[in-house]
């Protein structure tokens, strides 16, 4: 088969499910299948045909301002005939879209269906029904996060993005999805719930999967690693990804601080941009006086991030929106790490409370702490949590899996065809 992926991403070290997608797109060349991916750039000197890492890319010219996605994002008129002859040249029978609420538009899959193509659409996230992270449904600290309203309506939407919002834009999205798209998939089950509150069907849950082949960091490295920031002899707790108050970091600073006077050796390493948490967060963590107990590192990739999860004692993801899956999870039980997670979202079908690590509400600052606690006052479980999550990781999390069962999906467009 030809398979033309659709995402607006296509820099394979800017997060987790575009790593995900150049791993799945290897692993169907290796069973004999053609692959190519469409995706946006903003710069036209950029514009054209290219190669990453082995994977066929056509990148198309899209650049406004974003404040008009609700609109652009149905149909953007920049890419329509760029990308119907990316269509016309590389004749796919699977059209397999990713992210593409932004550039390419809902528009492409009307376009891939028209040329004939089998067209499966993967939901990473909530954008099908919101126009950003999902926040509004738990109730917030008022609530204790104990509400799931995950149906999008007026009433909620227009107070969060005013002039943002468009009236029509969930039915037209919802149109679109039931007339030209074969087959629907979410990437966790409590995903496929808050989109079916949303009167969008959904085929079948697939969950996401790394391939577990990392460098494993000798310890010569990790001793490098942390002596380059100052971690010898220290507990580290890590919080890795895009640093966001919606990733709860005000709330594993003020576990951070529960937790100093138990654990003086105790360091948060915080993997992320360096100038997003002096931005937003430096000042929260200097009025919770733990701002000496913080070590940033910057944006890290290869080695030196495989060197970051190894160096970490516990693994935290304490997001307080929904976070649909939760990759990073994925990368930590790869280096054997116990997580920590958030009860919002994909995360409690990956992290086994109580097995490879603990779920809880990050609203619940008193609880994630003592669930960190119990994990650093005992190596044992640390190391027990750590391999229960390594062998959960190769039994249900791989890229083989995903990959064999993304392609009875693509199966099943093609013949609807």
């Amino acid at each position: 088969m030809r398979i033309l992926f659709l995402n607006d991403l296509s820099d394979p070290r800017i997060g987790s499910s575009v790593r995900q997608m150049y791993q799945h797109a290897e692993a169907l060349r290796g069973l004999g299948h053609e692959t190519a991916l469409a995706t946006a750039v903003q710069d036209p000197a950029e514009e054209g045909e290219t190669v990453i890492e082995g994977l066929r890319v056509f990148r198309l010219v899209s650049d406004y301002n974003v404040r008009f996605r609700g609109f652009v994002s149905l149909d953007n008129p920049r890419v329509r005939e760029p990308f119907r002859r990316v269509l016309a040249t590389f004749r796919p029978d699977v059209v397999h879209a990713h992210l593409l609420h932004t550039h390419l538009s809902y528009a492409a899959l009307t376009a891939a269906r028209e040329a004939g193509a089998g067209v499966v659409f993967t939901a990473h996230d909530v954008m099908t029904f919101c126009y950003q992270k999902l926040t509004c449904f738990h109730g917030g600290p008022e609530r204790e996060g104990s509400l799931r309203d995950y149906e999008a309506y007026w009433q909620k939407c227009i107070p969060c993005q005013r002039l943002r919002w468009n009236p029509w834009r969930n039915a037209a999205i919802r149109g679109v999805l039931a007339r030209d798209v074969d087959r629907f998939v979410a990437v966790s089950a409590e995903l496929a719930t808050a989109i079916r509150a949303n009167r969008i069907r959904v085929d079948r849950t697939i969950h996401n999967a790394i391939r577990a082949d990392a460098h494993k960091p000798s310890d010569a490295e990790i001793a490098a690693f942390r002596g380059r920031f100052g971690l010898e002899g220290k507990r580290v707790l890590t919080i890795a990804g895009r640093l966001h108050e919606q990733k709860g970091v005000v709330q594993l600073l003020e576990v951070l601080a529960r937790l100093a006077p138990e654990f003086p050796d105790l360091r948060l390493l915080a993997m992320g941009r360096t100038e997003a948490w002096e931005r937003e967060f430096a000042p929260a963590a200097r009025a919770l006086s733990v701002e000496s107990r913080v070590v940033t590192t910057g944006w890290l990739e290869g080695n030196e991030l495989q060197a970051a999860y190894a160096a970490t004692d516990v693994f935290a993801t304490p997001s307080i929106c929904f976070d649909t899956f939760g990759l990073v999870n994925l990368e930590a039980m790869e280096h054997k790490k116990p997580v920590v997670a958030t009860v919002f979202g994909g995360s409690p079908e990956v992290v086994r409370d109580g097995v490879t690590g603990y779920v809880e509400n990050p609203f619940a600052v008193a609880d994630f702490a003592e669930r960190v606690a119990a994990l650093l006052r005992d190596p044992a479980l640390r190391q027990r949590f750590g391999e229960a999550g390594y062998l959960r990781l190769l039994q249900r999390f791989t890229i083989e899996r995903l990959t064999s069962e993304y392609l009875e999906e693509y199966r099943r467009a093609v013949a609807s065809r």
